[in-house]
């Protein structure tokens, strides 16, 4: 090495240069690549695939330009990063299922949810969204800052002017140096509705913000699971977000069941969800799934799951969820460039930066008009001078010897700029017409008119605040949409109670086992002697067994034949009409194949110690044995259900009711007999055991129909009678003090004298004068009727005719309403026959 070349040789410390180049690479990355800007919520290739199909005028009403042309404009001009980020930009901009609201309008193959490529962009064509446009509106009246280009030959906008949220709307993902961002979608309407609010108060509570703004909303629609994450991504920037997949089921032929897939989580790939959900079930680390069929078309993802005929809908479900993608995580991380610097943003700091952003566009537009609005005011003025000495002013350019002498005399004489005097000498002689010397004049009122419009914006904060809001009222009338993604506050820290109101509901079980909840007032009070309204669509010699009437927020223990108690709350029940069929109740809980459910206890809460303590579950079974329990031994819920009670060989559980460890019960017989006995008689035993005799049957075919409780307080008082109903629909209601007392055990006395007429006894229910009754035959009629329409008499008689039947028909269930929780309905419906 020569002397010269080494004293050109500067010597640095290698630790140091390299921690200066490396911060200088990075903060070149985060702010010139990789994190998006947060008052128009893109990162540079995004605003310059935006910019460059702007400036080629590749505007939404105008004809489709090849891909290749814009990634071409974009590469040469504005984005020398090479095609492929380009146009991969582009691509994922047109793609529905990647963008909330699409900002790039393409035509061809754009690839697919499966992860298909798109084609190449020599094949492909596209343009603006409408939507898209709204972000480049004004942008070329100074209403943002310029810079130059990579080689100083073009101006491209540091950011757009973007008359949307679009930060909000549609999100961001990048991954800078040390940092990254994950930014969820958001619905416009809601998003649109904060911005005004934070318009109207820049104060605006977080949590006020919230309850507008609720939750994401992803373009492949789905569920949101939980509602911890999204609150914690609202309040501090970040957050995790459940999602899983919206699904239905489908009864199909031979009692088997289909899951119908039909929205899944944002950014998962179908095609690879189902490949490793095929390799899962071929593994046996999912069973219950026999096949797996995409019937995905142009109308909608539709992908089936069809379950083995001893599967059980909800294990399934829930391992699909844990195993495979139907259900994934959106981490949010709300990073985003502040006057350059990256920061974390929460919600209200999101909206913010926008509204700061919009005010400065509005402001600076204002200005710009406001300049080119004076400028044209000046010229109008000395066109208004000359009109009103046109004869001068002719006759002095006339005289003048050339241009620059006729500028000089006009500006000399009356007083004018260059600019006007160049104006006046610019006239053309049909501008002298009357008609056309109107229109300066008009157009002069009408410029000073918006010159002091343009005035009041910049003074008025107030008129600014209405422009802005007009502006984004404006955009959701175009533009909102509903919401695609579902929320399940069930997950999160809220009560799902919170969400859902407390209205009254009927729940029906058929024979078959299919149950569902129906609102309360879909069912009409008809006189007695009613046909009924048709209750449900059951199958082919199925029937309603049992009808309860509920508040949606109640628990429900659920008993079986064969002495298993499962829980469940009402508005976890599948709701249906009146006239549905509902949803098996094994696609519900785990109960086995050849059980079934006979009976329900509904209770308000069975987390609270004290009524736990004071109340118990009694039940009774066909063969007259009976047993309490106490409640709180069924207070800890189990996905696979508890023992509630020893079956005996032949023998099935028929109805289970809840008391309070006083008072009498009763026991009612299909041969029209009923027993009385002190519930002080029946000592508490746990769980697992069978219980004592409550009733002796009269013969082989005799069985238990029925069980009521009747508290002190009702013996004191008479305050209700019992009413009895037999399969042919005669019912009657008597006194409690008919029936006397006797020893647990026993035959018990007449309640209904049954005959071939009246049929066998089929219920037993205690009533008071105002309450209601819901009466369901085996043909799916439901009649609902007021209780006091019902003659009083004795326990021998055959009672009155309740509701006519048809042939081969009869009662198969019969519910009270209580009037003390449901009030009872004022309108009377007539009898009307209703067709088979």
């Amino acid at each position: 090495m020569s002397e010269n070349e080494d004293k050109n040789l500067i010597p640095v410390d290698i630790s140091s240069e390299l921690k200066s180049s490396y911060i200088d690479y990075s903060m070149s990355v985060i702010v010139s690549r990789a994190l998006p800007d947060a008052r128009d919520g893109l990162k540079p290739v995004h605003r310059r695939v935006l910019y460059g199909m702007h400036m080629l005028s590749n505007f939404s009403y105008r004809p489709y330009k090849k891909s290749a042309t814009v990634v071409g404009e974009v590469l040469g001009k504005y984005h020398p990063h090479g095609d492929t980020s380009i146009y991969d930009t582009m691509v994922r901009m047109a793609q529905p299922w990647s963008l909330r609201y699409l900002m790039v309008d393409g035509h061809g193959n754009f690839g697919s949810v499966d992860g298909d490529s798109p084609a190449a962009m020599r094949y492909t064509e596209a343009r603006l969204q409408t939507l898209a446009e709204q972000m480049l509106v004004d942008i070329d009246k100074d209403t943002v800052d310029f810079k130059p280009n990579f080689d100083e030959t073009q101006k491209e906008p540091v950011v757009l002017p973007s008359r949307l949220p679009n930060l909000l709307i549609n999100g961001s993902s990048g991954i800078a140096v040390g940092m990254a961002t994950n930014m969820a979608p958001h619905n416009l309407s809601d998003v649109i509705d904060a911005v005004i609010a934070y318009i109207d108060d820049s104060g605006v509570d977080a949590e006020d913000l919230i309850n507008i703004i609720k939750a994401p909303d992803f373009p492949t629609g789905g569920m949101i699971y939980g509602y911890h994450g999204v609150r914690n991504a609202y309040l501090t920037g970040r957050g995790r977000v459940l999602l899983r997949a919206k699904y239905d089921l489908e009864d199909l032929e031979g009692g088997r069941v289909s899951i119908i897939v039909s929205e899944i989580p944002y950014q998962v790939n179908k095609a690879e969800m189902i490949k490793k959900t095929a390799d899962l079930i071929n593994n046996k680390k999912i069973e219950g799934i026999a096949t797996i069929r995409d019937e995905s078309d142009r109308n909608g993802m539709r992908i089936v799951y069809v379950l083995k005929r001893d599967a059980v809908v909800d294990v399934v479900v829930n391992n699909l969820f844990k195993q495979t993608n139907l259900q994934t995580s959106f981490s949010v991380n709300n990073v985003a460039l502040v006057d350059g610097r990256p920061q974390i943003l929460n919600l209200k700091e999101l909206i913010g930066c926008f509204v700061d952003h919009r005010f400065e566009v509005l402001i600076r537009r204002t200005n710009f008009e406001l300049v080119q609005a004076r400028a044209r005011l000046h010229i109008l003025e000395g066109l208004l001078v000359a009109i009103d000495h046109l004869d001068d002013v002719i006759a002095m350019i006339r005289r003048a010897g050339n241009r620059d002498e006729a500028r000089s005399a006009l500006m000399t004489t009356y007083e004018l700029s260059q600019l006007q005097a160049n104006a006046i000498l610019a006239l053309r002689l049909q501008q002298l017409t009357a008609l056309e010397r109107d229109a300066v004049r008009n157009e002069h009122e009408s410029l000073l008119e918006k010159v002091a419009y343009l005035n009041r914006i910049l003074n008025e904060e107030s008129l600014r605040k209405s422009i802005l809001k007009e502006d984004f009222l404006d955009i959701k009338d175009r533009f909102g949409d509903q919401r695609r993604t579902e929320i399940n506050y069930s997950g999160g820290e809220f009560s799902i109670e919170d969400m859902i109101p407390n209205d009254d509901m009927v729940v029906t079980l058929s024979e078959a086992g299919y149950i569902k909840r129906v609102p309360e007032s879909e069912y009409k009070v008809q006189n007695r002697g009613g046909v009924g309204k048709q209750s449900s669509s059951v199958r082919d010699q199925d029937f309603i067994k049992a009808t309860y009437v509920c508040k949606n927020h109640q628990y429900v223990l659920l008993f079986t034949q064969m002495g298993r108690c499962f829980w469940m709350r009402v508005f976890d029940m599948p709701e249906g009409s009146r006239i549905s069929k509902g949803r098996a109740i094994q696609n519900l809980i785990q109960i086995e194949s050849e059980d079934r459910v006979c009976t329900m206890i509904l209770i308000d809460n069975i987390k609270d110690p004290e009524f736990l303590k004071n109340h118990y579950v009694t039940m009774v079974t066909r063969k007259g044995v009976i047993k309490k329990t106490s409640l709180s031994l069924y207070s800890r819920p189990r996905s696979s259900g508890v023992k509630a009670v020893g079956i005996r060989e032949g023998d099935v559980l028929l109805e289970a009711i809840l008391t309070d460890g006083a008072g009498d019960v009763m026991i009612a017989t299909r041969y029209g007999k009923a027993i009385r006995f002190s519930e002080k008689t029946l000592r508490a035993i746990g769980r697992t055991a069978s219980g004592v005799r409550g009733v002796t049957l009269s013969g082989d075919d005799d069985e238990v129909v029925g069980v009521i409780h009747l508290s002190d307080d009702t013996i004191r008082t008479q305050s209700k009678d019992v009413l009895v109903l037999s399969e042919h629909g005669f019912g009657k209601r008597t006194a409690i003090s008919e029936y006397r007392i006797t020893g647990r055990g026993g035959k018990g006395v007449i309640t209904i004298n049954t005959t071939d007429k009246v049929g066998g006894l089929v219920a037993i229910k205690a009533v008071k004068d105002d309450d209601e009754l819901v009466v369901v035959n085996k043909s799916g009629l439901l009649l609902r009727l007021a209780v006091n329409g019902i003659r009083i008499t004795g326990r021998n008689a055959q009672g009155v005719r309740v509701i006519k039947l048809r042939k081969a028909d009869a009662i198969a269930a019969v519910t009270r309403i209580d009037t003390d929780l449901i009030a009872p309905s004022e309108e009377m419906v007539a009898d009307v026959p209703v067709e088979e």
